[in-house]
């Protein structure tokens, strides 16, 4: 699985596919449900914003940082922010940092 193209250029490690999920394609950060990577991916794309800022969040919270925008672009994080940050638990000063720090250097949310 190669990164998205708008990440690839400032990924410093991602988890490389066969590394992602185990044997039943479950991926190593939904060590607490059991879900597909498939049925992960289905639940981003979720008409329910709510469905959508749970499962982003359980990302955040779970995976590596980085693996994190493999799955999705940092728009869709900003506009489910106000939903989404009450499932972060501890990452949530990381996640806080991360993005103050990006729009204070000018990055574009994209």
């Amino acid at each position: 699985m190669a990164p998205p193209f708008w990440y690839a250029g400032c990924v410093l490690s991602y988890t490389p596919r066969e590394r992602l999920t185990d044997a039943e394609d479950r991926p190593y950060f939904l060590w607490d449900c059991d879900l597909t990577l498939s049925q992960f991916r289905e639940g981003l794309g979720d008409p329910d914003p709510e469905v959508r800022a749970y499962l982003i969040g359980k990302l955040m919270r779970q995976a590596k940082p980085d693996d994190v925008f493999l799955f999705v672009r940092p728009r869709e994080i900003r506009d489910l922010w106000p939903r989404l940050v009450r499932y972060l638990g501890r990452t949530r000063e990381f996640w806080s940092w991360l993005f103050e720090t990006w729009e204070g250097q000018g990055r574009v949310w994209q």
